[in-house]
This record gives structure tokens, C-alpha cells and sequence, in this order.
């Protein structure tokens, strides 16, 4: 799934564009035409196709793991999940097979909404907290402390990898950068948040907002068909390196699964609490 990386680079590239791939802020929706209908979580098809049509895109951004677009009168949001991408292409290019939900754009250009395994969902809304209000804090926000993560952890009294992969605790984490993350910070994945001491809070903060920061430099990280262009993936220093040697002390990286999920650590460098 798309992390806030991954998010991050696609909102960039819709706001900045590219030498081959024209920016769409700014320009008006002349239309939207629904190919999968589950692809539109809200409102109906025809609220959606009549309130959009005529709207401006006047900002584009990134809430966790939600891309955000702020038009004339409405916001339209965008969440990938498994398998989403949005796409920027000439008006009359042929559909496309998982092509799942498409804008008319002014300037003779498309935004296309691209999704494989068919679980990606937009909104169309006037208010964001109906989708977005139970985020957590955004972990590059500088008004996030070090003593509030503390607090925050400690309220909990969860295991670290599935707390910090609850959107509710704070947003835009998975299973990548979780994993990365607890490794810069020498913590366990099973460590009960509550065991974790004040140093160790910061040090964890610290080290998710350094593990961010370097894989939207990088673009993210390219590690399935669906994802494009990034090379994060090659500084990984424990996500799928299971059997490698640690960075750090040379131990063999573990693989076990944590709330179903893959969790790669290091046995040595990351002690089990």
C-alpha cells in the first residue's frame, strides 16, 4: 500500500508537474466519468458528476495516507489503498483496463484514477472531518513533541509496530517505514508502548521524521508494479532484507509477523522486551 511517501510524491507531481506530465492545479473539471462504482464512496454518482463539473482544482496536498484537493466549492479526496494511482494523460487516450474513475480536465488533459485491485475510494465532500477526523497527528508536524509522543505512547500500553501502523495514533504510517523506523530506533516491534521511556520516545520520533523525510527525497519506494519511480527501496536497512546482515552489527535480519503483517527488526540491535 502507498505509505505517506509514496502519497506525498504523487501529490507533488499533480502540483508541480513534470517536464512530460503537466501540472493540474488550477484547471477546471469539465466532467468525471465513474467506470467502477465502488471506486466512489460519497456522494452518489449523480451528485458527484453534477457538484464537480465546473469546479477548480486550487490546491493540491497530503493528509496521512489521503491525497487532498481543494476545488472551487468541495473537497475531493483520494485514498489508493492496495493498489491506486493517479495519472495525468492527453484527452482521447484509449481507457485503459483498471482505469476506475476519470476527470475531464481543461487544457485537453485527464486525471485518471487508476486502481487494480479495486480498493481505492474517493470522496467528494464540503467538509473534511466526515473522512478525516479520526487521524492522528501528522509525524513530520513540527508541533508534534517529543514529550507528547512520549504521553501518547504511554496512554496506549500497545505493541509498537500495530500502534504505530493504527492510522488513529498517528497518520500516514505502514508497514515500510514502521519497520524502518523501529530499526533506526533500536526498539523491538513487540515493546509494549508503555515500557518505553522518555529518551526512547524522542529517539523513536526522531528517527520515524528522518526515515520519512529520506524516502520522499528519494520518492518513495518502488517495490511493486503499481508504484512508480521512486529508488527508496534501495537504501532499505531491514524491510524485506530477511537472512541479510544488520547494517549496524552484521546479525542476520528476522522475519516475523506481527498482526498479520511482515515485520523485519534486528535481533541484536533491536532486543526483544
Amino acid at each position: 500500500m502507498p505509505e505517506l511517501p509514496e502519497v506525498e510524491t504523487i501529490a507533488r507531481l499533480l502540483r508541480q508537474g513534470t517536464p512530460s506530465q503537466p501540472s493540474i492545479l488550477g484547471r477546471q473539471i469539465l466532467g468525471a466519468c465513474l467506470l467502477w462504482a465502488r471506486s466512489l464512496a460519497e456522494p452518489s454518482r449523480e451528485e458527484f458528476t453534477s457538484h464537480i463539473k465546473g469546479q477548480v482544482i486550487n490546491a493540491i496536498s497530503r493528509r496521512g495516507k489521503f491525497l487532498v484537493f481543494r476545488l472551487s466549492r468541495d473537497w475531493l479526496l483520494v485514498h489508493l489503498r492496495m493498489s491506486g494511482d493517479l495519472l495525468v494523460r492527453p484527452t482521447g487516450m484509449p481507457v485503459e483496463q483498471h482505469d476506475r474513475l476519470i476527470f475531464d480536465l481543461e487544457g485537453n488533459t485527464q486525471l485518471v484514477f487508476n486502481d487494480a485491485r479495486k480498493f481505492g475510494r474517493a470522496w467528494l465532500v464540503q467538509k473534511l472531518d466526515g473522512v478525516l477526523g479520526n487521524l492522528g497527528p501528522e509525524p513530520l508536524d513540527r508541533d508534534l513533541r517529543a514529550d507528547d509522543f512520549y504521553q501518547r505512547l504511554h496512554a496506549c500500553r500497545r505493541q509498537l509496530k500495530p500502534l504505530l501502523l493504527d492510522q488513529a495514533f498517528l497518520a500516514g504510517l505502514g508497514n515500510i517505514y514502521v519497520d524502518e523506523a523501529l530499526y533506526l530506533a533500536c526498539l523491538h516491534p513487540l515493546r509494549p508502548s508503555n515500557q518505553v521511556t522518555p529518551q526512547q520516545a524522542g529517539q523513536l520520533l526522531d528517527a520515524t521524521r528522518t526515515v520519512l523525510r529520506d524516502a520522499i527525497t528519494r520518492n518513495g519506494a518502488s517495490i511493486d508494479w503499481v508504484y512508480r519511480g521512486g529508488d527508496f527501496q534501495n537504501y532499505f536497512r531491514v524491510y524485506q532484507r530477511t537472512g541479510q546482515p544488520c547494517p549496524r552489527c552484521g546479525t542476520p535480519i528476522a522475519r516475523i509477523t506481527v498482526g498479520q503483517r511482515g515485520t523485519h527488526f534486528c535481533p541484536h540491535c533491536q532486543p526483544a522486551p
